[in-house]
């Protein structure tokens, strides 16, 4: 666990939230994408203990989110009730599972940078070739009926509960992916704040799960929102000048480079 006793460590980690809580502000995508990996490689975090701490670190930031768009009836409940069913019970048998083996045990530590690595590369082919997706995936299936798409929204949560619980990465990018698909018909900002929405949840389950686990560093938890906070607040106002298919895609390669990066581990 990451003892926050070096002083001069701990505005490089409010400085890191702050950058993470803009982009992620601007572009909706980048919480647990880029703090997880962050902590483990540049500050030197125990998989374990990044993966736990920035399950509570997106539990609290994607709840300001939440509260906007339902504030502004963009959020699909349905949605995130079918999402949910799959997730949570998925995210309670991984922590179970976790809690089995070991948590900081090598086995459980090495899934873990397994599954952050491909998490990784999974949302930057996202980012970088969501068009290209989109329309192979409604060119070959033009349109999904009620019960098939309530059936795979139940299993897209199952997925999203172990990558969640595993990796903290995968509710963003690929939860927004796979709504798209499966409701193309949906404004896309009711998909967003359905896929915010559901994030709070699963990533506050998570994360208790983490706590129980003896995984979360709550010094560092705090520091960290300390910069992510004001950070989301500015990254929001300035979204809509921001060049957002830039940054996605800049981001996309940022993704890729380090998936890359902790599969070569």
């Amino acid at each position: 666990m990451v003892l926050l006793g070096n002083l001069g460590s701990q505005p490089a980690y409010a400085v890191s939230g702050l950058l993470v809580g803009i982009l992620v502000g601007m572009t909706g995508v980048g919480g647990g994408s880029l703090m997880t990996p962050l902590l483990m490689l540049l500050f030197g975090v125990h998989p374990t203990t990044a993966v736990g701490t920035d399950l509570l670190f997106a539990a609290a930031t994607k709840s300001v989110g939440t509260t906007i768009h339902s504030a502004g009836k963009t959020v699909d409940w349905a949605i995130v009730r079918r999402l949910a069913a799959g997730s949570v019970p998925a995210t309670i048998i991984c922590l179970g599972a976790m809690a089995y083996s070991g948590a900081a045990s090598h086995a459980v530590t090495s899934l873990i940078s397994i599954v952050l690595g491909v998490s990784l590369l999974l949302s930057a082919i996202s980012l970088l070739f969501k068009a290209q997706i989109l329309h192979f995936i409604t060119r070959r299936y033009p349109e999904f009926n009620t019960t098939s798409s309530t059936r795979l929204t139940v299993l897209t949560g199952v997925i999203l509960g172990i990558l969640v619980c595993l990796s903290s990465v995968g509710a963003g990018a690929l939860g927004t992916i796979a709504l798209i698909i499966l409701y193309p018909r949906l404004p896309m900002v009711r998909i967003v704040g359905s896929d915010i929405a559901h994030a709070v949840p699963l990533t506050l389950l998570a994360g208790a799960g983490h706590w129980l686990l003896g995984t979360i560093d709550f010094p560092l938890l705090g520091m960290l929102l300390i910069g992510s906070i004001p950070g989301i607040i500015i990254g929001s106002f300035t979204a809509r000048y921001a060049p957002e298919a830039l940054l996605k895609a800049c981001l996309g390669i940022v993704l890729a480079i380090v998936g890359f990066k902790l599969l070569a581990k």
